[in-house]
């Protein structure tokens, strides 16, 4: 078992870099304006958004190199493109290469959110993938709260190019991913599909299951495979049930509003009468909730199950966006706000943000898993880059559509997390201790 943890951890630190990098742009945000005097349009669209782009393109591309190369070699590749990223990013001398090497870096973000939670729940036993998988959405919430460390840290550390050292760091920690990946074997499903290697498995696989249970677990592999043709083909018939749970539950994720609170968190603060100096503060805060109760989450996701952690994610979702609609809208504390921004950020990390990419990684069968993860990612980011683009027009100062009181939007969010509170009661399943091969039967029945 230790060896299982030891692969899983290593794997769930493509989730570190994910959220290091997702957030460390924000220590170049000012700096990079100013230095290149850049339009906001310009400003905006290749420097601000240009990664979320690359990881829309890298979720919806990451299930190829996985189904083809295998889990191994993609998340080392995902390491490199990190690390590419990273020093290109620090180094460039103009906008365009700066462009061009942060939408490499969310290309890399893209993919982890495909192989990382592939390769471990194909590796991993069913009594403890949960928990394992669920180390990637930690790992990427403990990457965000390092990332602004981080540029706290390096700020004065050379003046001018204070943004270049915070960039180039992180490529530190992809080197030595790259590195750690190196030690990790190949996933054993992918090994029997696309190898036909038992002998590597066998030997990956007694590392993980008594010996006793080791053959069996590869002849009920061999049986699953062995039901569908080689040829992988996703939208199918047969695929439905999976692919309708994987874009509900991604599609749920982000009209919680999750990214529209942890993106624009200082400016919500603003609004609900803090003070700047306040809400950069608080905003803090928020990022140690998060934190925290991803811990309890990840603690919590093989005892209660995927749906239980769903059920009460929902119901803090739904109370607390609906006491902030409240708040804004009868002008309430700006403290009694905070809190429920705060219920919310923990209702979140309990609920979704520890469900997610394991619930994905769990519903497609081993033939198309690789290409399920990108569908369900795929529509978990393109989502994640509307409603990014979107927000400036209802919450913009000058000409948003809810400039002056922001309350219809968290009304907006609370009711679809009712919604979400109906799609977990009457259409998803309970995964929690049920092997990948018996969910296989259960859901394309």
């Amino acid at each position: 078992m230790k060896a299982v943890q030891k692969w899983s951890i290593t794997a769930a630190l493509a989730g570190f870099l994910f959220g290091f990098d997702t957030v460390v742009i924000s220590g170049a945000n000012l700096p990079v304006r100013e230095l290149w005097n850049l339009s906001p349009w310009f400003h905006g669209l290749f420097i601000m958004s240009m990664a979320l782009w690359g990881t829309v393109l890298g979720s919806l591309t990451g299930g190829i190199p996985c189904d083809r190369f295998g889990r191994k070699k993609t998340l080392f590749w995902i390491g490199v493109l990190y690390f590419v990223s990273a020093v290109g990013s620090a180094l460039s001398p103009d906008p365009y290469l700066f462009s061009f090497f942060r939408f490499i870096g969310g290309v890399g973000v893209g993919a982890s959110s495909v192989a990382a939670p592939t390769y471990i729940s194909e590796i991993s036993t069913a009594s403890n993938r949960g928990k394992l998988v669920a180390l990637y959405q930690f790992n990427i919430v403990f990457g965000i709260l390092i990332a602004f460390f981080s540029n706290y840290l390096l700020e004065g550390f050379q003046g001018a190019n204070d943004w270049r050292w915070m960039l180039g760091v992180e490529g530190i920690p992809a080197i030595l991913y790259v590195i750690l990946v190196l030690s990790v074997p190949e996933s054993p499903r992918w090994l029997l599909h696309k190898k036909k290697d038992e002998k590597s498995a066998f030997e990956i696989l007694n590392r993980v299951y008594p010996k006793a249970e080791v053959q069996q677990k590869i002849d009920a592999i061999k049986t699953e495979l062995a039901k569908t043709s080689d040829e992988v083909t996703l939208f199918t018939k047969r695929y439905k049930k999976p692919l309708i749970l994987a874009f509900l539950i991604a599609f749920f994720n982000q009209v919680s509003g999750i990214n529209f609170i942890l993106y624009y968190a200082p400016e919500i603060l603003v609004k609900a009468g803090l003070a700047t100096e306040d809400s950069l503060f608080n905003s803090i805060s928020i990022g140690f909730v998060n934190l925290i109760f991803t811990f309890v989450g990840v603690g919590l996701i093989d005892k209660l199950g995927r749906r239980t952690l769903m059920y009460i994610g929902s119901l803090g979702y739904i109370i607390s966006l609906s006491t902030v609609a409240w708040c804004f809208y009868a002008s309430a504390s700006p403290t009694l706000l905070l809190a429920f921004i705060l219920v919310f950020i923990a209702s979140h990390a309990v609920g979704q943000g520890a469900v997610i990419w394991v619930f994905i990684s769990e519903i497609f069968p081993n033939k198309v898993r690789a290409y399920g993860q990108s569908w369900g990612t795929g529509t978990h980011w393109v989502f994640a880059a509307l409603i990014t683009l979107l927000t400036p027009v209802f919450l913009d100062g000058e000409d948003g559509i809810f400039k002056d009181n922001p309350w219809p939007i968290f009304a907006f969010f609370a009711f679809m997390m009712v919604l979400q509170l109906l799609f977990t009661k009457f259409m998803m399943p309970e995964t929690k201790g049920i092997s990948l091969e018996e969910l296989e039967e259960k859901l394309l029945k």
